[in-house]
């Protein structure tokens, strides 16, 4: 089973209650990025695996089903738009909240990322306090 993976890895990690530990796949080419992200993440209390790529995102998929997906937009070989497109055409990630986390902030892109199946859009720089915001609307 996929899940088996995320499943071990969170189940001693898990909040009060015996609650299982969101998952969360943060997806950026710049490392610094991905740090200040999965910090801010793992501050509140979620788990985080990271990815420098569209790729890579989609190679991480196999370890396990992911409960939010943080992508930056501008990335070589697959960009954040062809992630979420590639995500949303997978039955676990039909509902899966996919966060895109960028610089860019024309109407036209955030327009192009909706009807990828992107579920909100932060322009960069943010607070971590923004972000955590977002993924409270998303993560119950």
């Amino acid at each position: 089973m996929c899940n088996a993976g995320v499943a071990s890895r969170v189940m001693g990690s898990g909040s009060a209650g015996g609650a299982m530990t969101k998952t969360f796949l943060v997806v950026d080419d710049s490392s610094s990025m991905r740090q200040l992200v999965a910090f801010a993440v793992k501050g509140a209390g979620y788990d985080v695996v990271t990815a420098a790529s569209g790729n890579e995102a989609v190679e991480k998929l196999s370890e396990g089903k992911f409960d939010m997906v943080i992508t930056d937009l501008n990335m070589p070989e697959m960009d954040g738009i062809e992630l979420i497109r590639s995500l949303r055409t997978l039955p676990d990630y039909k509902f899966v909240p996919i966060i895109m986390l960028t610089t860019e902030s024309q109407e036209a892109k955030k327009q192009e990322g909706r009807l990828a199946g992107a579920s909100g859009w932060i322009v960069k720089p943010f607070s971590p306090e923004r972000l955590l915001d977002v993924v409270r609307r998303f993560i119950k």
